[in-house]
């Protein structure tokens, strides 16, 4: 591959056009159904059997799911205990589709501001949605804070507007743009393995240790994305800044 950037390229697999809306499934559509299909099926063998003494698969489930409780208690508190399910799932999605990325003819969908930007303004939907249902009618101080002067409204409004609009902008681009960059990285070593010949292997170790680096960074990515949507969710919710 000449060029680095052509591993993003999404690939009509089966075109689809609906009275002028383009809707055909691509690559990055089949990933986040193996995506998914993974996840349901990872955890359906996991959890096929719940014995009192957990087997493997099941501790590792019980254990991804006591670690995203912890962290929901930690940025939520008790208000979070509803929410474990959503944020388990986000959490799951977003790991598996940067481990995804990293085998070999694959495609990282989380790479895309499109697929990641879509499901950033999902979750920022859903905060206003709780938000609302929690506070009600109080969930309008988002936008003014109280115990300021109204003379300060034309100012403070927007300003409070811009930054909840910031939100899942922030998200995706830091989770896009980590992601793109390794694969880049990866993908411009192993054009040196085949260029450099017999001393390929030099670039070869280095693309090994980046292959590790990038699965630390998937998780990683993983964990400040879920961590901050927790933390939005909890300032939604709470009205806390």
């Amino acid at each position: 591959m000449e060029n680095p950037l052509e591993q993003f390229s999404i690939k009509k697999l089966v075109p689809l056009d609906f009275n002028g809306l383009d809707i055909s499934f691509t690559n990055s559509s089949l990933c986040m159904l193996i995506t998914i299909l993974f996840i349901f099926l990872t955890l359906g063998l996991c959890l096929r059997k719940r014995d009192i003494v957990p087997t493997t698969g099941q501790a590792f489930s019980e254990s991804i799911y006591d670690f995203i409780r912890s962290l929901i208690g930690e940025t939520m508190g008790n208000d979070g205990a509803k929410y474990v399910s959503l944020i388990f799932t986000l959490f799951l999605f977003i790991a598996c589709g940067n481990i995804l990325g990293l085998f070999p003819y694959s495609f990282t969908f989380t790479s895309h501001i499109a697929a990641v930007g879509t499901l950033s303004v999902f979750f920022l939907i859903l905060n206003i949605v709780f938000g609302v249902k929690r506070r009600g009618a109080g969930y309008l101080r988002t936008f003014f804070p109280e115990g300021l002067p109204w003379l300060m409204a034309p100012l403070i409004i927007p300003v409070e507007t811009l930054s909840l609009l910031a939100k899942p902008f922030s998200l995706t681009i830091r989770l896009a743009v980590n992601m793109s960059v390794g694969h880049i990285m990866l993908e411009v070593l192993g054009s040196f393995i085949i260029a450099m010949q017999i001393f390929g292997f030099i670039p070869l170790i280095a693309d090994m240790c980046i292959i590790m680096f990038e699965l630390f960074v998937a998780l990683l990515q993983a964990y400040i994305y879920t961590t901050l949507s927790c933390v939005y969710l909890s300032q939604a919710i709470s009205g806390e800044e």
